[in-house]
Order: C-alpha cells, then structure tokens, then sequence
C-alpha cells in the first residue's frame, strides 16, 4: 500500500503505522495516595485536572512513565474538564 502524505505528522505516522497511545491516568493518579490537600483542598479531591497546578511532578512522572514504556502519544487528563468540580 503505497504511503499518502498529508500535512500532519501525527496522520504521516498513523498511516504508516499502529501508534501507541498512553494509558490510564486516573488508575495511576490513585496509586499515589494522594490527600485532599495535594489536591488543592477538599472542594478539589478528586479533580485530577487541578493536579498539573498542585502536584506537576505527579503528573510529569506519570506521562514520562508512559514514555519510557514505548507509548507514542502522551494525552492530557481532559474527563472532568470544569472551572470548579460539582459533588
């Protein structure tokens, strides 16, 4: 099958080849332990997003961790996106 070219390299590399996306975020955010204060406070627990403003090494180390295992595509963590969390 002969290779298009197109002017996006993430669409180049897809039709050249099966990428590797990363894994759950949420499932290795709990492996952390993390408290309501790493959050931000109790109105933030559990609101994974705030954590690249709160705990950004957590959240480097996790995507670096997905790297580091061969994954091509690092996503942002994007499931509860909202200015405030709602109960």
């Amino acid at each position: 099958m002969a290779e298009r070219k197109t002017e996006s390299r993430y669409l180049d590399e897809l039709n050249r080849r099966v990428l590797v996306y990363d894994g759950a975020m949420g499932t290795n955010i709990q492996r952390y332990n993390l408290s309501a204060e790493d959050f931000g406070g109790s109105n933030y627990e559990g609101c994974n997003e705030h954590l690249v403003l709160t705990r950004p090494a957590v959240v480097t180390h996790i995507h670096e961790s997905y790297l580091r295992a061969g994954c091509d595509i690092v996503e942002t963590q994007s499931v509860q996106v909202a200015l405030v969390p709602t109960p």
